[in-house]
């Protein structure tokens, strides 16, 4: 680890929240415990994640995608591991880019470990990502808690959820573990758990708990995934009536716009926030990881 200082910005989307540290030329050693120790909320900045921007031609995960995409996503969760790709996390990622003076409103490519995804900054400030399309296996599962049970849809975002309607929130309890579901053997290594109501017209509210984190604030995929559910449910499958259809999803950290095209793809539009940038002490950081 460089004893130089390291420059850092903390953003949320959707109160999905991420260390962000720019690096363009890949400098910095960033090894998972570093990572961990940065994204912890009590012994370091803290975070649900870490966005660590390069420019995709200095990067060996991202170089074949520079002709696409000048700038890479090095996405890192909060224990270190590395992932392929987060919603929430494209949307600060390019949040951060126009505030840096990388890229203006309009049409961006960035590069991610699940490949170049599509972005467009509005003049308002609002954010939209192309998060690819959903598939729909066809088994489902029924998810019970406190005596109730509700049949839930089986929707794949890259991950697998299980989107199932109630008549009030509260009935999902207080999500810390895993909702029981069976069959079982539908989801062999877990899933994602959204719980939906209805608010209006395309207008449905969620909680989710997410498999290995429990209730979080967000989940980009997720609302992706409930409201593909509720097209099928009120029969606003664009594939089949040639219009887009659009749901507003209200999380417990904002709102999500969700747009799914008849070819399907689908389409996130929410704000991307930035709260702070600082320096992070190097000397801190080295015994850190040490």
């Amino acid at each position: 680890m460089s004893t130089s200082q390291i420059a850092f910005l903390k953003g949320h989307g959707t109160e999905n929240d991420f260390v962000i540290v720019p690096d363009p030329d890949n400098a910095l050693d960033l090894p998972s415990s570093a990572v961990a120790r940065l994204c912890d909320r009590r012994a370091g900045i803290g975070g649900d994640g870490l966005l660590h921007v390069v420019r995709s031609a200095a990067h060996p995960e991202a170089r074949a995608m520079s002709g696409e995409a000048e700038w890479f996503m090095d996405y890192r969760n909060a224990d270190g591991s590395i992932a392929e790709m987060c919603g929430n996390g494209v949307r600060v990622f390019a949040g951060y880019l126009q505030r840096a003076g990388h890229v203006e409103e309009g049409d961006l490519a960035v590069a991610t470990r699940g490949g170049v995804k599509k972005v467009h900054i509005a003049k308002g400030g609002d954010i939209t990502v192309s998060m690819g399309r959903a598939l729909l296996p066809e088994e489902g599962v029924t998810v019970s808690l406190d005596g109730r049970s509700w049949d839930a849809r089986n929707v794949n975002m890259g991950n697998p959820h299980a989107v199932a309607f109630v008549d009030d929130l509260a009935h999902a309890g207080d999500l810390l573990s895993a909702p029981p579901f069976s069959p079982a053997a539908v989801y062999p290594d877990g899933v994602n758990i959204e719980f939906v109501v209805d608010r209006g017209p395309r207008h449905v509210a969620m909680r989710v708990h997410e498999r290995g984190s429990g209730e979080t604030r967000s989940c980009g995929t997720g609302a992706c995934a409930v409201a593909v559910a509720a097209a099928r449910r009120d029969g606003t499958d664009p594939a089949e009536t040639g219009t887009p259809v659009t749901y507003t999803v209200d999380l417990p950290g904002g709102t999500l716009v969700i747009t799914e095209r008849p070819d399907g793809e689908i389409e996130m539009t929410g704000a991307a926030v930035i709260v702070a940038e600082g320096l992070i002490d190097s000397a801190w950081l080295e015994t850190a990881i040490g």
